[in-house]
């Protein structure tokens, strides 16, 4: 089941706006190091401050949650892109985050031991590392025309990824890290109606089957992770670029395979509004098995409400037991670096309830 961490975060902290700007103007490595050493360790101390149990450096260091698998290859032309159609707020444009496969891939380093040293060194409690699931390439990086004359299907790269992946994570596990968190928001593809058909139709396979093998790349990935003081996990999601998303629809149709069959201890839900759906499919989950209610948004400033919180986690716990329940916001609040449209403040306050609302609840 790994550490319980009933009050937890999805990763990401919005980016101070010295250290985007710098960023945004290719400032020199040297001093963009230390600007990022600088604010890891102020976050690091917040987290501390406002009570969590799980640290991570608020992936201050990367362009976006997955740019950490993208700066350790080469292969992808970040100049292109597969268009993407995003709902939700229209005051701003959604950010680029991967570019498209032009070329064989080919490790050029690790992913993210660029991040760990500093981490481990300056962390006040156990860490977290968040990694990009390796279903999320093919997604939405193939593009017919070009990917195709290197991969022959979604598959083929598929496969070639997982390696990787999987790579890291023995890596991660093998260093001691307390918390390796899989970041997987195509499984919303097999969710929303609208994606099965782009599965079906766009990517040539039976939305089934893709899940089918989805599960099986994860799982994978993970395999061998797993010791004492270790835990895995998956993050889901529906999207969440710039307070916007794409997918919508309840975890119905992939409960009993997802729950079931991934090889995880924790499961970190998207359950912020009626987007996600009901809490019925999580009769699914296992004993022994942590899910993470994502009841908190990241995408709006307006703070929740701590009766409705427990009240929600009260219903949750009709169909998982409350010893297996633990609270979270629904995404990270920056899975790209230009983050979502809210504060500083309004992060910290909206952590800082995730916390008071979990000891209330499980302590």
């Amino acid at each position: 089941m790994g550490t319980p961490y009933r009050a937890d975060h999805v990763g990401s902290f919005l980016r101070p706006a010295e250290l985007l700007k710098a960023r945004q103007e290719g400032a020199d490595p040297q001093r963009l190091r230390a600007m990022e050493d600088r604010h890891i360790q102020r976050v690091l101390a917040k987290q501390k401050e406002l009570g969590f149990e799980i640290f991570t450096d608020g992936e201050l260091r990367r362009r976006n949650f997955m740019s950490d698998f993208i700066d350790a290859v080469e292969g992808f032309d970040q100049g292109d892109a597969v268009a993407r159609s995003w709902q939700g707020s229209a005051a701003v444009a959604v950010s680029s985050v991967t570019g498209v496969v032009t070329g064989k891939l080919r490790q050029l380093r690790r992913m993210t031991s660029h991040e760990l040293a500093f981490l481990k060194a300056q962390s006040p409690g156990a860490i977290k590392i968040t990694l990009p699931t390796a279903n999320q390439f093919p997604a939405i990086a193939f593009k017919r025309g070009v990917t195709d004359k290197l991969y022959p299907n979604h598959s083929a790269l598929l496969w070639d990824i997982v390696p990787i992946v999987k790579a890291e994570v023995q890596a991660l596990a093998a260093e001691g890290v307390h918390y390796i968190q899989i970041d997987a928001p195509r499984y919303s593809y097999y969710i929303d109606p609208k994606w099965r058909d782009y599965v079906k139709n766009d990517m040539g396979v039976e939305p089934d089957a893709a899940l089918d093998e989805a599960i099986k790349a994860d799982n994978t990935c993970l395999a061998g992770a797993k010791r004492p003081g270790t835990t895995l996990a998956m993050h889901l999601c529906r999207g969440n670029n710039r307070s916007q998303w794409y997918a919508e629809g309840g975890y119905d149709p992939i409960a009993e395979k997802l729950f079931g069959l991934l090889q995880v201890d924790r499961f970190l839900l998207e359950y912020d509004d009626a987007r996600s759906g009901t809490f019925e499919p999580l009769r699914f989950v296992p004993p022994g098995k942590t899910v993470v209610l994502g009841l908190v948004s990241s995408k709006r400033p307006q703070l929740e409400s701590k009766r409705d919180l427990i009240r929600r986690i009260t219903e949750a716990a009709r169909y998982v037991p409350l010893e297996q329940l633990a609270l979270s916001p629904q995404c990270g609040f920056a899975s790209t670096m230009e983050g979502n449209l809210l504060t500083e403040d309004d992060q910290w306050a909206k952590l800082r309830l995730v916390v008071e609302t979990a000891r209330e609840v499980w302590q």
